[in-house]
C-alpha cells in the first residue's frame, strides 16, 4: 500500500488497522506537537476499539506537552522493558517522521522483529521506502489533520474529546497557531470541533508557548546577541553550540521555535539554525516566510521537509558545517532573489 501524495483510500487503511489487535504508535526523536498530538488522537480511538495499543517514543515527553499525558499514555523506549511486548506486535504506526531513521533505536528493534510499519505523514517520501504501508498527504497542514480525516471516515460516533485534544494540538503547532500559509478550512473545522466539546484551547496555547523555562530564556539571550545576517538581512542565521546548551542547562525542547522567532524579524525572508548535535554532526533547521522555498536547500544537504520548513542532519564539526551550510543557503537564496 503506497498512497504517496495520491488520493488516500481510507477504507483500505482502515482494514489494515482494524485487522491488527496489537499496535505501537511512535514518532520521531525530540517529538513536537504534531507527532505527539497525532499519536494521542489515534490512541484513544484504538482504546475504544479494545486494541492492545501503546505509545512508545525514543525521546521522553517534553514538559510543555504534559497536558496530553493525563492518563500516562506516553512511554520512553527502554529495550529491557518494551522488547518482550514489541516482538509480538501486529503493526507499528509511525507519525510525522520524514525519515524512518528519526525514530532511532526503535527503527532497529522494529526491523529486528520484522513488524509491519504504517507511515502516516505529511512530509515527502520517495516511492521506494521501507514501509509496508505508506500514507502521505503533502497538502495536509499537519499529520494530526490526517488522523482527523481517518477518524471522520471510520467512526460512526463523534470523535472523542481526548482524541480532539491531540488533533488540535497537532494542528495548532504545525500551523504556527493558525498563522502560516498551510492553514486551511479543515484546520478551522478541527478548531470548531475542539471548542464544541469543551476544550479550553487557550490553555493549550499557554502550556506550549507561555511556559518557557529559565534555561530557554538564557539560551535565547545567547543566540540573539550573536545573530548573523546575510544578503542585506534577507537571510538570518545562528548556531546553538553544545557549550551554550550546557551553560544554560538547556534541553533539546528548549530550542523549539527559535527559527520561527528569527523568521519573524522584519526584512528576514529565510531563517537558518545550526544546532550542534555532537562533535561530529549538526542538525540544520530552515524556515521561510513564503517568498523563497527552502526544502531544496535541505535536499542538497541530505535532508528534506516542507516547502517553507525543512531540515537536515549534516556530518562535520560546527565550524565546517556552519561555513558549508551558510554558503549553500546564501547562494540559493541569492539566486532566488534574482528571479523575483
Amino acid at each position: 500500500m503506497n498512497f504517496n501524495n495520491t488520493p488516500i483510500d481510507w477504507n483500505a487503511v482502515s482494514k489494515v488497522i482494524e485487522n491488527a489487535n496489537s499496535l505501537m504508535l511512535t514518532t520521531h526523536e525530540n517529538p513536537d506537537g504534531d507527532g505527539l498530538g497525532a499519536e494521542c488522537g489515534l490512541y484513544y480511538h484504538l482504546k475504544e476499539q479494545i486494541k492492545d495499543v501503546r505509545i512508545i517514543n525514543y525521546s521522553p515527553l517534553p514538559s510543555q506537552y504534559e497536558f496530553l499525558d493525563e492518563d500516562k499514555i506516553f512511554e520512553c523506549y527502554d529495550s529491557k522493558i518494551h522488547d518482550d511486548w514489541i516482538k509480538n506486535l501486529d503493526l507499528v504506526i509511525v507519525f510525522d517522521v520524514g525519515d524512518f531513521v528519526r525514530v532511532r533505536d526503535l527503527a532497529d528493534t522494529i526491523k529486528r522483529f520484522d513488524i509491519d510499519v504504517m507511515n502516516i505523514d505529511h512530509h515527502p517520501h520517495p516511492d521506494k521506502n521501507s514501509f509496508e504501508y505508506n500514507i502521505v498527504d503533502l497538502s495536509a497542514a499537519a499529520t494530526g489533520c490526517m488522523v482527523y480525516d481517518y477518524l471522520k471516515f471510520v467512526r460512526e460516533s463523534d470523535i472523542s474529546k481526548s482524541s480532539l485534544l491531540g488533533i488540535y494540538t497537532a494542528t495548532m503547532t504545525d500551523t504556527g497557531c493558525f498563522r502560516h500559509s498551510n492553514t486551511d478550512n479543515k484546520c478551522h473545522e478541527i478548531a470548531i470541533d475542539t471548542l464544541n466539546v469543551g476544550i479550553e484551547t487557550h490553555r493549550i496555547y499557554q502550556s506550549i508557548y507561555e511556559n518557557s523555562t529559565r534555561s530557554r530564556i538564557k539560551l535565547m539571550g545567547g543566540f540573539l546577541s550573536n545573530l548573523q545576517y546575510e544578503l542585506n538581512g534577507a537571510l538570518a542565521w545562528f548556531s546553538i553550540t553544545s557549550d551554550m546548551m550546557k551553560t544554560a542547562n538547556a534541553s533539546r525542547s528548549d530550542v523549539d521555535g527559535f527559527t520561527d522567532m528569527v523568521r519573524s524579524i522584519s526584512g528576514v525572508e529565510v531563517a537558518l539554525m545550526i544546532f550542534q548535535q555532537d562533535n561530529s554532526s549538526c542538525r540544520i533547521n530552515f524556515r521561510s516566510k513564503g517568498k523563497y522555498i527552502v526544502n531544496d536547500i535541505a535536499n542538497e544537504l541530505g535532508g528534506g521537509g516542507h516547502v517553507f520548513a525543512a531540515g537536515a542532519l549534516v556530518n562535520g564539526n560546527l565550524n565546517d558545517v556552519s561555513r558549508k551550510v551558510v554558503k549553500i543557503t546564501a547562494a540559493s537564496v541569492q539566486e532566488k532573489m534574482k528571479g523575483n
